[in-house]
């Protein structure tokens, strides 16, 4: 055991410090040399506005760093998608900051970027916190506009998000610290209060070049969108700080008078440290994706005290589910047993697959979860659900419908971290990106797709044999290795944790160590949204 633990521990760790190489190359954005131009100008970068925003010593939850990681690749790249997202302390008060990165292509607009700001902006929504928009940005993308531009969760989205997210009360305030260009302009000036950095800080619907190809005049970019002009001529923007520092501490002092949010109820005692070491966290988890564990190792060092109230504990035990706390929030948990466990009626059953009696539990959990009004985390390392001439005949569709229609419907805040696998069917039933969880985050030894490396490789495989055979070709068991080989690569590379945070399937990833305050840093979040929807599942399978 000790040297399986060791040798667990040496993998994880190892992926840890991957991550945070990663993420240290990534926090440089567009490079020393265009950092430099922009402090030439006198103007902090995106996340050095963040650091002096944010409350000191106090938690920043980035959302999206690895947006767009590894594409745009004949563009020169676009690190975070060229914006800065996260949920962080202002004054006391948790709050969603974007901050444009004009290191990037100077903050314009590529496909990515729009996911990820309407990404935070669902985040906002959902959870009623203020937005503090920190904009520096030349506007779209042009080479890309066809992407970026007309369709319903383009770019436009943005500013219907500013109208629906003011009618409802949700506080939005802007700071132009930067260019602010043509349908970009219209962020600010929807928001509650925008101010501007005198100097450094324009918002027009066209700059100068494009003013004067299109009516001929001549006016230089301070003229005609400068701090002065919309202070004191046009009214458009409310507040002008010489600086940046000036400008951001104003935004402080505003956020330090909101009113207090109202209170969703969420049970929360004062927070106690789990019993078992987190740090073994690194041990327990097997370097091997396929390899048996027990799932109570892991959420003994997740929960308060190591304290957990299993629900149903001798039925449908390829999910665990019950109730504990994380740094003092009560939470109910739904995760997947690895190990090989045995049912009283004397069914051998595979770790990590739903079976129909643990499909029936988790639902019923889940209804419970949402009688009582407590937020669910769901602990992912699914294979997916059982197949077969026995599971078929017991009605695993049923069943597993049932469970997709609990999770589909519930009104309580849902938060769902990818540890290990999750595959096909069991990524929809375990709160996967398109069941609404409120933050999804993955663990470095996260795996997500439609199925396991192997399987895929060798369908794929069969399906590209028969498209060689019927043009007359023949396949060597040599070209066959091969073609296997390279299929293996090409799909395994596409299930990468770092290939779905790219993409913005999930919000990012994670130290397995940083989960608990993801977790507890969500629901705090959740907490100012009260439920106004009357829980209801339908037409639920029986």
């Amino acid at each position: 055991m000790n040297i399986e633990f060791n040798k667990n521990e040496d993998v994880n760790k190892q992926l840890v410090y991957e991550l945070k190489t990663k993420l240290k190359k990534i926090y440089l954005g567009g490079g020393e040399k265009n950092a430099a131009k922009q402090k030439e100008k006198g103007k902090l970068l995106a996340r050095e506005r963040i650091a002096y925003l944010i409350d000191k010593d106090s938690d920043f939850l980035e959302v999206g760093a690895f947006a767009a990681d590894g594409m745009y690749a004949a563009q020169g790249g676009c690190p975070s998608a060229g914006v800065v997202c996260g949920i962080g302390y202002v004054s006391g008060r948790q709050c969603m900051i974007v901050a444009n990165d004009a290191t990037v292509k100077a903050g314009a607009w590529f496909p990515m970027t729009a996911k990820k700001n309407l990404r935070a902006q669902e985040i906002a929504m959902e959870n009623r916190l203020p937005v503090i928009y920190l904009v520096d940005s030349a506007g779209v993308y042009l080479p890309m506009q066809d992407e970026i531009f007309p369709d319903k969760e383009h770019f436009g989205r943005m500013f219907r998000n500013n109208a629906i997210m003011s009618s409802e009360g949700i506080v939005q305030i802007s700071a132009i610290m930067g260019a602010c260009v043509a349908g970009g302009a219209y962020l600010p000036i929807m928001s509650d209060e925008a101010m501007i950095v005198d100097k450094t800080g324009s918002v027009f619907l066209a700059g100068s070049y494009l003013v004067k190809s299109a009516i001929g005049e001549e006016v230089d970019n301070e003229t005609l969108g400068g701090a002065t002009t919309h202070c004191e001529i046009s009214g458009v923007t409310d507040y002008k700080h010489p600086n940046d520092q000036a400008c951001l501490d104003s935004i402080k002092n505003i956020m330090s008078m909101l009113g207090a949010p109202e209170n969703a109820g969420f049970d929360r005692i004062a927070a106690v440290k789990p019993k078992e070491k987190e740090e073994e966290l690194y041990g327990i988890f097997p370097e091997n994706r396929d390899k048996p564990y027990e799932m109570m190792d892991v959420i003994n060092r997740l929960v308060d005290g190591s304290e957990f109230e299993e629900y149903k504990k001798g039925y449908g035990q390829s999910i665990i589910c019950g109730l504990g706390r994380i740094d003092g929030w009560a939470v109910g948990i739904v995760a997947n047993q690895r190990k090989v466990v045995k049912s009283k009626k004397g069914e051998m059953q595979f770790g990590g697959v739903i079976y129909s009696d643990s499909a029936d539990k988790a639902s019923r959990f889940i209804m419970n979860c949402n009688q009582k009004k407590i937020p669910l985390v769901f602990l992912q390392d699914v294979t997916g659900f059982m197949v077969g001439s026995r599971s078929e005949h017991g009605g695993i569709i049923k069943d597993g419908a049932k469970m997709v229609n609990a999770v589909a419907n519930s009104v309580v805040p849902k938060f769902t971290i990818v540890l290990g696998n999750s595959y096909g069917a069991g990524n929809y039933a375990m709160c996967g990106k398109a069941y609404d969880p409120r933050l999804i985050y993955a663990w470095p030894t996260a795996k997500i797709a439609v199925m396991g490396g192997s399987q895929a490789a060798k369908t794929l495989l069969q399906i590209q044999e028969a498209s060689l055979k019927a043009k007359g070709e023949v396949i060597t068991p040599e070209k066959e290795a091969g073609l296997l080989k390279e299929i293996t690569d090409k799909y395994d590379s596409q299930t990468t944790p770092y290939y779905a945070a790219s993409r913005l399937w999930v919000d990012g990833v994670i130290d397995p160590l940083e989960t608990r305050k993801v977790i507890s840093m969500g629901i705090e979040a959740a907490n100012q949204s009260p439920i106004t929807r009357k829980f209801n599942v339908g037409v639920i399978q029986t």
